[in-house]
């Protein structure tokens, strides 16, 4: 094992997932390995059904590999209880997807309060975090509106203070722009950009655009649920 691998934020060895479909098993993942180092700011390329989304919940604790090992720095998650990959989850990473996943009822704000919600903040902090996480990606006076009023641009942005209100060490953000426009797409991966030098946050981003990938500072390209390569840009 080398220094570097010891080193490294996320370590992911001979990972497999096998899902079933009816009787049939299908391999999602068939034996990843990959590092993240801390602060790096990665993106996941591939063809569908090459394994992307399924390696990106099981780094971020929404799924579990069905064998193989998965450091979070020194501690081993791959076997951890359900309540406990949940803690972990909820303190650890901040989830950020393509269809932004608010509450329609709720306003933005109280979209944002959800994490601290989970995590046992209390109560007395839970708005001005969120309002605080608001202000951090430009929508300080959009937090009483529903998602109904907000354009697709706005509602990315509350779903990304939703992320960063818990200060996770970790973003995880699948296809961020794939339901925008290409100018509002552009302003989020530049928001996304901004956090990740600004906070030092790991930032590991899933995504069929190559504009997008670009942006990274290395691409894990997969194909039939291997690592094919993960070159530096």
């Amino acid at each position: 094992m080398t220094e570097d691998w010891v080193k490294s934020l996320i370590k992911l060895k001979d990972i497999k997932k096998t899902y079933m479909m009816g009787k049939v098993p299908v391999d999602a993942l068939r034996g990843t390995s990959m590092e993240i180092q801390d602060g790096e700011m990665v993106a996941i390329m591939g063809p569908s059904g090459s394994g992307k989304t399924t390696l990106l919940n099981i780094i971020g604790l929404l799924d579990a590999p069905s064998v193989g090992s998965y450091r979070l720095q020194d501690d081993e998650v791959a076997k951890l209880p359900d309540r406990r990959r949940s803690q972990l989850r909820n303190k650890r990473f901040g989830f950020v997807f393509q269809v932004y996943n608010l509450l329609p009822r709720l306003t933005a704000v109280e979209n944002v309060m959800i994490p601290l919600i989970y995590g046992g903040t209390k109560k007395s902090e839970r708005r001005p975090r969120a309002e605080a996480a608001l202000e951090a990606v430009g929508l300080a006076d959009r937090g009483n509106h529903r998602p109904s009023e907000l354009s697709g641009g706005e509602q990315q942005r509350v779903a990304i203070a939703r992320a960063l209100v818990n200060e996770p060490s970790v973003i995880l953000a699948d296809e961020p722009t794939g339901n925008l426009d290409s100018k509002s797409g552009a302003a989020i991966m530049d928001l996304l950009q901004a956090l990740h030098k600004e906070r030092k946050v790991t930032l590991v981003m899933v995504t069929h655009d190559p504009n997008i990938a670009a942006r990274a500072e290395r691409t894990v390209h997969l194909r039939d649920g291997r690592v094919e390569n993960a070159a530096t840009q």
